[in-house]
């Protein structure tokens, strides 16, 4: 007898459907075909023992069970389920009072028959709908996740006979609902990270607010014990809430990731990820033999915050260039190419040198001017050329510590920050992949950044002087668009232009030579 039962297996971030085929045939074995991995391999101890720990066995017949379209590599330990399941009605074993090819069938077995979490639960979910299955039996604990989906079934079990007693009996199994929109809304709460707890810095709050509303990249340099690591810890709680197509799609790298577990399923609030110093580059970007998303796509729509730049090795920073123009990231294999999304905002923080200390002649620490070059020549023109604003941050006055006054609470500075958020998605509404100005073309800027004569002979004064790049004039037009936008400005002047200018801090001071 020949039984199909439906699986799927995750590439990047997107399912495809796997057909197992299991045929019953005369003689003994047990052959499993279609590129399974090694922990698929072993499924027929699991599948065996908790078939027996719930009163069902494999049968001594020769069993062939291919896994379609069977030149696709199929990895992990999830068809457990899909192929006990297979098995059972292949034997005759139980009936099918409820379709088998109705349902995407997907979880790891103990030995006792109860099922373990996979991975890339929404990511299957998805499909299972786009294919048009009614449902998607899956462990209980990634129900949540899979529920998100509108217009599918979710069912999570705890252990297989509920899967059997399902299909064999007709027993009801208990539908996951969730009510997305509130338990997206309910995460919106007070942030954890306040920006009214930061004293002083009133010039650097203003650049992180343009950095925020614009969707900016920046880097903090200054001495230690300024604030650097506080302020960018606090981004995120004044960044605009996620909307809800933005949260499926974070939600869906954090399942393939097997990450959702511990935020509840879904994904509500913007990442913040702060990888070591010591990170390889394949961490960061992702890949590996079998590929997974790396951190910078972890931190797709939130946050990557590199800590003491300099510190990385040079090779882990170059390889961040081309995510942060293309806002993708490519990994090739021989046989396999996978895209994982990774547009994220970068911020970085440095000491101006290796003692921590710049031309501080009070400072404790001095470096020599070949230290000063061996420490920043981590860092290439090219990388500094794709980070919009540079920002010096002195350390605090004592009078400003001693200060009992509370800031402006990151609530407030939110609010101004998603309304200029609003009159970017309006402009950009035509422009598919184009949602704030940090993700503008060539095209958007020339269309959208028209400068009057004045601004246009400031810029180019400035430009001359500095000696910058084609791609800092863009940035720099960017970076003025949104302190426009957060005036609520249509036009852009030299007031804009020229506090643009000041947050190229690197390339005026010349440290780069």
């Amino acid at each position: 007898m020949l039984t199909k039962v439906y699986g799927s297996a995750v590439f990047g971030v997107e399912a495809t459907t796997i057909t197992v085929e299991v045929n019953v045939d005369s003689g003994i074995g047990y052959h499993l075909v279609g590129l399974p991995d090694n922990a698929i391999r072993e499924s027929n101890f699991r599948i065996a023992a908790a078939l027996q720990n719930n009163g069902y066995k494999i049968p001594g017949k020769k069993l062939i069970l291919n896994m379609s379209p069977a030149d696709l590599r199929k990895e992990g330990s999830a068809y457990d389920l899909t192929l006990a399941m297979g098995v059972l009605v292949a034997t005759e074993q139980i009936e099918e009072k409820n379709p088998l090819s109705e349902y995407i069938i997907m979880g790891e077995l103990s030995l006792d028959g109860n099922l373990q979490p996979i991975r890339g639960a929404l990511p299957i979910s998805l499909k299972a709908k786009e294919e048009g299955f009614k449902g998607f039996i899956l462990p209980k604990q990634n129900a949540k996740e899979a529920a998100i989906v509108e217009g599918i079934e979710v069912y999570g079990i705890e252990n297989i006979k509920e899967v059997i007693d399902f299909f064999n009996k007709g027993v009801p199994l208990e539908q996951t609902i969730v009510d997305i929109e509130a338990e997206f809304y309910n995460h919106l709460e007070h942030p954890e990270f306040d920006f009214a707890d930061v004293k002083g810095q009133e010039s650097i709050k203003r650049c992180m607010e343009i950095a925020a509303a614009g969707g900016h990249n920046i880097i903090l340099i200054g001495p230690p014990g300024s604030g650097k690591t506080m302020l960018a810890k606090r981004l995120p709680s004044i960044l605009p809430p996620m909307t809800l197509q933005e949260s499926l799609e974070t939600t869906k790298i954090h399942s393939v990731a097997g990450r959702t577990m511990e935020k509840g399923g879904v994904m509500t609030s913007r990442p913040f990820r702060s990888p070591h110093h010591t990170i390889s580059d394949v961490a960061l970007v992702g890949g590996g033999q079998y590929p997974q998303p790396g951190e910078i796509s972890l931190a797709h729509n939130g946050v990557l915050f590199l800590d003491e730049l300099p510190e990385f090795k040079r090779g882990v920073l170059e390889v961040l260039r081309q995510p942060l123009e293309d806002r993708e990231v490519t990994i090739s294999r021989a046989k396999f190419t996978v895209t994982y999304p990774s547009s994220f905002m970068l911020v970085a923080s440095m000491n101006p040198s290796p003692g921590g200390y710049f031309n501080d002649p009070n400072a404790p620490v001095m470096s020599s001017p070949a230290e000063m070059q061996r420490y920043l020549s981590k860092i290439s023109g090219p990388l500094l050329d794709r980070i919009d604003i540079h920002i010096e941050v002195t350390p605090v006055p004592f009078e400003k510590l001693s200060d009992e006054r509370r800031g402006e609470s990151s609530i407030v500075i939110r609010e101004r920050v998603t309304n200029a958020r609003k009159i970017q998605s309006e402009r950009f509404s035509e422009f598919e992949k184009v949602h704030y100005n940090a993700q503008m073309g060539v095209k958007q800027i020339r269309q959208f950044c028209k400068l009057d004569e004045a601004s246009l002979q400031l810029l180019k004064t400035a430009m001359e002087r500095l000696n910058l790049s084609a791609r800092a004039y863009d940035r720099i037009l960017k970076v003025a668009r949104t302190i426009a936008d957060l005036e609520a400005s249509e036009e852009l002047n030299g007031n804009h232009i020229s506090e643009a200018i000041q947050y190229r801090s690197l390339d005026r001071d010349g440290w780069f030579g």
